[in-house]
């Protein structure tokens, strides 16, 4: 076990490293000078060229791509993730106000899909054909094609602005008003879950199929047991195992919807200030942003493939 673990950290940050390299000179690549829209949003007009290159040189963008890139990372390793062009304060103190939001929706939006979509996905397979089955598997392609930011605008309209049950945008922690905070949250962590949940249940329904139809759940059945008893304690945990593969995959999903829905709510989280760092093309901001989350679907990724030791006691670590 402790061999894979540091086998896998190895590999977890060879990719990483490779993510910071695309992303660093993808970002480079833009068009547009980073330099000469945070003088305008200063409303600067007619600067000299020496001003130019004096906050080129302010920023570090006045050195090769290369060393700027070494200096980035090397920076990075010991906790400090630069500065923001437009505003000048610092990418880790805005990163640290930011993340709870994002992990919080990411959360609850997580443990909503896990709620609903695998106890769906048992009544389907073990009533495979019934009308609860059809219903469950039309809702689960709906979720699976909707569009995430059009069903926020739709939810928006219905619940925002037809019956004004919900509030349309913000956030409040739910340590300063706990009822405000529920009505906000409700619709943006239905957006980031309608996908967790379809597939989810889709993958749920799929693996109980085929593990029903085990000999060893023919045995439980011809013995008798309850169908309480054989779901929970003999197929359950077997069929769990790609739920917990794919549940993993949509971590990064979650932050990847974060940014089109912390847009469409005016949710000040992680995706919103990436969205408007690459508008004002910050690259500190941007930077800074997709490494949280790179790091974070990294140890998604690893603690999903040290559970499966428990789910099947079978797999071993070598």
């Amino acid at each position: 076990m402790t061999n894979y673990i540091i086998r896998r950290l190895l590999q977890s940050v060879v990719v990483l490293l490779i993510v910071t390299f695309m992303l660093f000179f993808t970002m480079r690549l833009l068009p547009g000078d980073p330099i000469l829209m945070y003088m305008t949003m200063r409303d600067v007009e007619g600067a000299t060229q020496a001003e130019v290159d004096a906050l080129k040189k302010e920023f570090g963008l006045d050195k090769p791509m290369l060393v700027q890139y070494v200096k980035w990372v090397s920076d990075a390793v010991r906790g400090d993730l630069g500065k923001s062009i437009l505003n000048r304060s610092s990418v880790g103190a805005e990163l640290k106000r930011r993340i709870p939001i994002t992990f919080y929706l990411g959360f609850l939006s997580l443990l909503v899909s896990i709620i609903l979509s695998i106890p769906a996905g048992i009544i389907s397979a073990m009533r495979r054909g019934s009308w609860m089955d059809s219903v469950a598997t039309t809702l689960a392609n709906l979720g699976m094609t909707v569009p995430i930011f059009w069903l926020g605008i739709l939810l928006i309209y219905v619940f925002g602005l037809y019956f004004r049950w919900l509030p349309v945008q913000g956030y409040t922690s739910p340590f300063a008003n706990l009822w405000l905070s529920v009505k906000q949250t409700i619709m943006p962590v239905l957006c980031l879950a309608i996908f967790s949940i379809a597939s989810g249940m889709r993958q749920t329904r799929s693996s109980m199929l085929e593990v029903i139809q085990q000999d060893y759940i023919r045995t439980a059945w011809a013995k008798g047991l309850k169908e309480r008893v054989i779901i929970m304690r003999h197929a359950l945990k077997n069929a769990l195992i790609p739920v917990v593969t794919l549940t993993g995959m949509t971590v990064r999903y979650v932050f990847g919807g974060a940014v089109l829905i912390e847009t469409v709510f005016n949710i000040p989280g992680m995706g919103r200030l990436t969205v408007d760092g690459i508008m004002s093309q910050d690259y500190p901001v941007v930077q800074g942003s997709v490494l949280v989350i790179a790091i974070t679907v990294l140890l998604a990724n690893l603690i999903v493939d040290l559970s499966y030791g428990w789910l099947d006691p079978r797999i071993r670590y070598e």
